[in-house]
C-alpha cells in the first residue's frame, strides 16, 4: 500500500479534504494531511484566496516541506489546487518520491526543475474550468504528460474548479467518483 502526503486546497483543511483522505485510508493507504492554514478554514473562495496571498504562497509551500520532514522519502505527494504547490515541489525535489497526484492545478515543471525520472503522476481537472484552463494549468499538465514517463492527464466535463470536495458548492459527485476510482487504481500500482 502507498503512503500519501495530501495537501488541502485554498479553503483550508475542510471536512471534504478529510473525507477524501479517509477514503484512501479505507483502501489501505497511509495518508498524512497537514494543515497549512494552522486551523483556519474559509467558506468564501475570495476570502480564502486573500488569506493565502496574505500568508504567501512561498510560506505555504515551505509549510508543506516542513510537513514532509520526519516522514519517509518514499511518498506519493498529492494536492488539491493550492496544495499542488507544495506537492509538486516535493515530488520534484525530495528524493524517493513514489508518485504524484495533482487535482485542479498543475504548475509548469520548469518552475521547480526537471520531472524526476520514473515518478508516475496524474493530473485531474475540468475541461472548462477557467482557473485550470485559462490559468495555465492545462498547458502545464499537457507539457508534463509530454515530458514524463507514466504521466496521465484526466479531463472531466464541466467548469467547476474544486469539484472533488463534497462540502463546497462546486462539488460534482459523478466526476469525483471517477477521480477517486482513478486515484485508487494509481495508488494500487505504487510499489
Amino acid at each position: 500500500m502507498a503512503e500519501v502526503l495530501l495537501f488541502h486546497h485554498v479553503h483550508g483543511l475542510t471536512a471534504g479534504v478529510l473525507e477524501f483522505a479517509e477514503e484512501l485510508r479505507r483502501a489501505g493507504h497511509t495518508v498524512h494531511v497537514p494543515d497549512l492554514y494552522e486551523g483556519k478554514v474559509f467558506d468564501d473562495f475570495e476570502e480564502s484566496v486573500a488569506y493565502a496571498r496574505k500568508v504567501g504562497f512561498d510560506v505555504l509551500t515551505e509549510r508543506g516541506r516542513a510537513a514532509a520532514e520526519g516522514l519517509p522519502g518514499e511518498l506519493v505527494y498529492a494536492g488539491f489546487s493550492l496544495g499542488v504547490f507544495p506537492a509538486q515541489a516535493l515530488a520534484q525535489t525530495r528524493p524517493g518520491a513514489k508518485g504524484a497526484l495533482f487535482f485542479h492545478t498543475c504548475m509548469p515543471v520548469s518552475e521547480v526543475g526537471a520531472w524526476p525520472e520514473g515518478v508516475p503522476v496524474q493530473v485531474h481537472g475540468m475541461d472548462a474550468d477557467e482557473l485550470f484552463v485559462e490559468g495555465g494549468s492545462l498547458d502545464a499538465a499537457r507539457a508534463l504528460v509530454a515530458e514524463a514517463e507514466n504521466a496521465e492527464l484526466f479531463l472531466y466535463p464541466g467548469d467547476r474548479h474544486l469539484f472533488a470536495d463534497p462540502g463546497l458548492s462546486t462539488y460534482d459527485a459523478e466526476a469525483t467518483a471517477l477521480l477517486t476510482e482513478r486515484v485508487l487504481g494509481f495508488l494500487a500500482g505504487i510499489r
